[in-house]
């Protein structure tokens, strides 16, 4: 063999060192109640209050997960002296307004807000700008803590692929379509899509551009546009990267047989390597999983195994990642970050409406992304 074997794939991050932050959660959602408060039992976060737009539904979830207080609304939340951090799990068009309202409470140390952070990319910037010189903005882009993708991201940061060629991702998947998306003229790609193009940003960088085609999904039956989702995103050096983010997946709900899942793939000059997530199996416990093989060992094809899964397991990844950096470590997920995702998703839409390659310079301003 011409190379040592490493199989150190950090698959789970380190949670910060102090935990003991008071939380607040706005929401009581599905995403909350079953996942993000799970996970937040899980790693020891300390969770003191919730409120959402249904009072009762508040009390329902604190009931469950131990919650000392509930807020009849949002706004008393932000003005309970004794929370720090608030996590915002509610519809994009409205988390600006909470965002903007958080950063003027000086207790508030830092902010976690759902994906999409907003309705488009200019709430989005908005939402941003009112926390310089506030409260830290995190976004719950989850799917980086997805195992798979972080042990990717190890095999990627070290070299063990060589230089980047070719990217995909196909989703053979049935959402669970939120309420509030109906009325909107958004719904794959701002709601499904953006953890796809939010994982290829962050494992290859930023892209000059993107392609979008997109029909309606049949078996959704409020107007929509963006359904079945097929884009295209172009890297000046060359690298490629696409999904078909297919929602509709035949009928499977209607009677018939279903092959349901999700699959990606890397290809580099140097290895290859491959996996499922293991989501949509969800409320089974599922771990996502991982293949690859480097030139440096050649013959063999790894394939490491671990009991963690995306959710809810990764959502400790997210929040941890704002505890840390309150005490002082870098924010991989910054709303000033993600900006960069939701512009790629502002353009997709652009190349959706004219049909062509839009570049993400067409839709953003330059933004410097904050180390």
């Amino acid at each position: 063999m011409s190379g040592q074997l490493d199989l150190q794939l950090q698959h789970m991050p380190d949670l910060p060192e102090r935990r003991d932050r008071p939380i607040g959660v706005i929401g009581a959602g599905f995403i909350v109640d079953d996942i993000q408060l799970v996970a937040y039992r899980d790693a020891g976060f300390d969770v003191r209050a919730i409120a959402s737009r249904r009072p009762e539904r508040a009390r329902e979830v604190a009931a469950r997960h131990g919650i000392p207080t509930v807020h009849e609304r949002w706004e008393d939340l932000l003005d309970d002296p004794a929370i720090e951090i608030v996590d915002v799990a509610f519809p994009p068009a409205v988390q600006p307004e909470i965002v903007a309202a958080a950063a003027e409470r000086p207790h508030i140390r830092g902010i976690l807000a759902q994906k999409p952070l907003a309705a488009d990319y200019g709430a989005a910037l908005a939402a941003v700008e009112a926390c310089e010189g506030g409260p830290l903005l995190a976004v719950n882009q989850n799917m980086r803590y997805d195992q798979s993708i972080r042990a990717l991201k190890t095999l990627l940061d070290r070299g063990d692929l060589g230089e980047p060629v070719l990217a995909t991702i196909e989703m053979r998947a049935i959402p669970h379509w939120q309420e509030f998306l109906q009325g909107t003229d958004r719904l794959t790609l701002a709601n499904m899509s953006i953890h796809h193009i939010d994982v290829f940003r962050h494992l290859f960088g930023d892209p000059e551009g993107i392609y979008v085609s997109a029909r309606p999904d049949p078996r959704t039956a409020f107007p929509h546009r963006d359904g079945v989702c097929l884009y295209v995103l172009e890297w000046e050096d060359g690298m490629r990267a696409s999904a078909w983010d297919d929602v509709w997946t035949g009928p499977v709900r209607e009677g018939g047989e279903g092959d349901i899942y999700i699959k990606w793939r890397v290809e580099g000059t140097e290895g290859l390597a491959w996996g499922h997530i293991g989501w949509p199996s969800y409320p089974a416990r599922t771990p996502s999983t991982l293949r690859y093989a480097s030139t440096r060992t050649p013959g063999v094809v790894l394939e490491p195994r671990w009991p963690e899964v995306w959710f809810p397991d990764a959502f400790q990844g997210t929040m941890g990642a704002l505890l840390a950096a309150v005490d002082g470590a870098p924010l991989p997920i910054s709303g000033r970050d993600n900006l960069g995702t939701m512009a790629l998703v502002e353009a997709g839409y652009r190349s959706l409406r004219e049909r062509r390659f839009v570049a993400v310079a067409e839709v953003a301003v330059p933004v410097a992304v904050a180390s």
